[in-house]
């Protein structure tokens, strides 16, 4: 769950509805910037579907008592995320194995750094799965492959900066992990190391040295989740009662 607390509410987004903007994002792509066209179908397959092991999780949210809030997908326990991750990506290779080893990609690079034994086991265990798609794939292009992985980092984030950010945001008070940018983007779009964004008002999105093909819309839904409501009847119940509402967003070129 991707949340932002209010002075009397909290604003929930599914995973699987944040992966779906992310789908959305890849296929809006200027595909100019890639080596070649293959493989970009199954790129926003990845991007759509990368979350959608949290699809079980988000269908009852749990609260955080040390937070004083619904766990997030930062905050969640390890254990029962990483088996979640696990579920999603057997999935995703049922269906698409070129999508399971972009998505395996991007949930080994969360770990890249870590010292927990299970997040290293995560790993070990990924790099069988890449290594088997990878030789049931003997046309890969490693250098095409790396810009779908970047891409599918770059999507992924700037779903999340919708999500994350109130609308209409100032920059200075944007959420921290994207006042400055979104990294690896020169990977496919190499006159720019680092794509910003800002909000240019409640409703609309600026993209500077814009990467998609034309300015286009998104439908982000959320459930706006009252703090009374949840007192009296369990964050669970509260989330499942709360209406759905949907939040129209327009990218746009700087």
């Amino acid at each position: 769950m991707i949340i932002r607390e209010n002075n009397d509410s909290f604003i929930m987004i599914t995973q699987h509805d944040h992966a779906f903007l992310s789908g959305e994002i890849t296929r809006q792509l200027n595909r100019s910037l890639l080596k070649s066209d293959s493989y970009f179908n199954d790129a926003v397959y990845a991007a759509r579907e990368h979350d959608r092991g949290w699809i079980g999780l988000d269908e009852t949210p749990i609260w955080n008592d040390q937070a004083d809030a619904p766990y997030t997908f930062s905050d969640y326990p390890l254990l029962p995320k990483l088996a979640f991750y696990k579920i999603g990506l057997h999935e995703i290779e049922s269906m698409n194995p070129y999508a399971a080893l972009l998505c395996s990609m991007h949930f080994c690079s969360f770990f890249s750094q870590s010292k927990d034994p299970d997040g290293i086991h995560f790993i070990h265990e990924e790099t069988k799965r890449q290594k088997k798609i990878k030789q049931n794939t003997p046309e890969l292009d490693q250098q095409l492959l790396h810009q779908h992985f970047a891409l599918l980092q770059f999507s992924d984030n700037l779903s999340l900066y919708l999500c994350l950010n109130d609308p209409g945001v100032e920059k200075q008070d944007e959420h921290p992990w994207f006042r400055n940018g979104f990294k690896n983007t020169q990977l496919f779009h190499p006159k720019q190391k680092l794509l910003k964004a800002h909000w240019k008002s409640q409703d609309e999105v600026i993209i500077e040295s814009f990467p998609f093909m034309k300015d286009f819309e998104l439908a982000l839904p959320y459930k706006k989740v009252s703090k009374n409501f949840k007192k009296e009847l369990g964050i669970a119940e509260a989330y499942k009662k709360a209406e759905a509402v949907q939040k129209t967003i327009i990218i746009s070129e700087a």
